[in-house]
């Protein structure tokens, strides 16, 4: 199996602890970019990719910030290479933000309206059993 992706920098202490997660993840992430797209809308076949790509920076975030399990230099580390994305992981730490599935969802300028995506309406909001899926990730409700 293939390793992660990393530059020529021996990672810091403590990559081997969370290594097998995230070539897990990784392969995971391989395996939806190989799976076949017949008979989807373009977006839906994006939509295992984003859900990947956020398990991954939530598993670093959540090591980082809320378990305190990794060191500074590894987070930044995974930051740098890649493993996490930083600008979803600024998000999560602002209030209102903690569930936030992708950033496609809070650009503006992606919708009609200028406005946010579906899924972040409050379920309190929406029509009581009202099927709510974002167009851009497939999330269903990120607003909590």
């Amino acid at each position: 199996m293939p390793k992660v992706k990393r530059s020529r920098k021996p990672p810091p202490e403590g990559w081997e602890l969370i290594e097998p997660t995230l070539e897990e993840l990784e392969q995971k992430m391989r395996e939806a970019e190989a799976e076949p797209h017949e008979g989807k809308r373009k977006v839906e076949s994006l939509w295992p990719i984003f859900k990947i790509h956020h398990q991954k920076s939530r598993y670093v975030y959540d090591l980082f910030y809320r378990r305190k399990a990794i060191s500074r230099e590894l987070y930044d580390y995974c930051v740098k290479e890649g493993v996490a994305d930083a600008n979803l992981i600024a998000k999560w730490k602002k209030q209102g933000y903690e569930n936030l599935c992708c950033l496609r969802c809070i650009q503006t300028r992606d919708t009609n309206f200028q406005t946010n995506c579906i899924c972040r309406v409050p379920k309190s909001k929406l029509e009581e059993g009202k099927v709510v899926e974002c167009i851009h990730c497939g999330c269903r409700g990120c607003s909590g």
